[in-house]
């Protein structure tokens, strides 16, 4: 990956040595595999393991890989019920590595990739680690936004309509090649843009089971990991993104979903059950206009994924299979379709 290695470690270590407690070199940088947004590396000194999260390098879409906003909220949230490692220091000074960056704890827990647990032989255990997500997703949208300082982390008003103009503009502006699905997905989203119904709490924005770390012995949950798509926005989203996860494929990109796979054999609940006790902990009735946050899920996907696909083709994105990134996008959007057609 060109340039993201390129780190004077004498001036990084001596920075660092200068900006955090406690903070002592000699240092080593280990890249953590995957990601495609913001590089994240292993940090190993003489007194301790922590993780750097830093811009990429390059020319970057506006307002995209803002790492000096992952490290608010998750100083914001750092006494709050959601799980988040601690951060120790910002760095906005560009000529340290080349780009701003954070540093925060080293958490030694499990993450996983396959929506269905493989890895977990227990089915009560999957259930529980379900149950923990849900929970977790419960507990961030009912942080207290004023309470922890955030109430400016985000525009007020319809967040769908905002985010919805958003991912249309950057879409374009990463668009290689015409895909018409995806033009297609655009205008019924445009179409069927539901009226405000007035919820806003802090959302996470990229809710899935790879950005959860897990106890490695236990089905809590240490850390909720990759913050940079927060923002003040409608729970409904967060909890949609996952649900769209869930009904993903085996083998489109790097997580596995669990289409086409017997749930209640694994002890995973159903999109409907675990949608009903999300329900049931924010005591709300009934969710209306769900194929639409589900497909706004799958396109807001897709958008990304084109933003990665594009900085693979100007050399800066942060993962050497960004390239291959690309053709997803035309199989997430017509997922999203069928989800449209099944409806009508």
């Amino acid at each position: 990956m060109p340039n993201a290695l390129a780190i004077d470690m004498d001036v990084l270590t001596n920075y660092l040595e200068h900006h955090v407690a406690g903070f002592k070199g000699p240092i080593s940088l280990d890249k953590f595999p995957g990601g495609q947004s913001n590089p994240t590396f292993k940090v190993i000194a003489q007194s301790g393991t922590y993780v750097l999260r830093r811009q990429p390098p390059g020319k970057l879409l506006k307002s995209a890989h803002a790492v000096d906003r992952e490290f608010r909220v998750l100083d914001a949230l750092k006494n709050s019920d959601v799980p988040v490692a601690q951060v120790y220091h910002l760095c906005l000074d560009t000529n340290i590595i080349g780009s701003m960056f954070y540093l925060m704890e080293f958490c030694d827990g499990s993450i996983y990739w396959h929506a269905s647990l493989t890895e977990i032989e227990d089915n009560h255990r999957r259930t529980a680690m379900y149950d923990a997500m849900n929970n977790a997703l419960v507990a961030l949208h009912s942080v207290d936004i004023e309470k922890v300082g955030l109430s400016d982390y985000g525009k007020m008003g319809n967040y769908f309509k905002r985010q919805l103009e958003r991912w249309l503009a950057q879409y374009k502006a990463s668009e290689l090649q015409d895909i018409p699905a995806m033009n297609t997905l655009g205008q019924w989203l445009e179409a069927n843009l539901p009226e405000d119904d007035g919820r806003i709490c802090l959302v996470h924005g990229d809710y899935r089971l790879d950005n959860i770390m897990f106890a490695k012995d236990k089905p809590e949950i240490m850390a909720i990991l990759d913050w940079e798509l927060s923002t003040l926005g409608h729970p409904f989203s967060d909890l949609a993104y996952q649900c769209m996860g869930l009904r993903m494929p085996q083998g489109l990109g790097s997580i596995d979903g669990l289409k086409g796979i017997d749930r209640s054999s694994l002890g995973i609940p159903s999109e409907e059950e675990y949608v009903e006790q999300y329900c049931q902990r924010m005591n709300i009735e009934k969710i209306e206009n769900w194929t639409f946050y589900l497909t706004f899920s799958f396109f807001r996907l897709a958008a990304i994924v084109q933003g990665v696909a594009k900085r693979a083709s100007q050399g800066n994105a942060s993962n050497a299979n960004a390239s291959k990134i690309g053709t997803f996008v035309e199989p997430l959007a017509k997922m999203a379709l069928e989800i449209i057609a099944q409806e009508k």
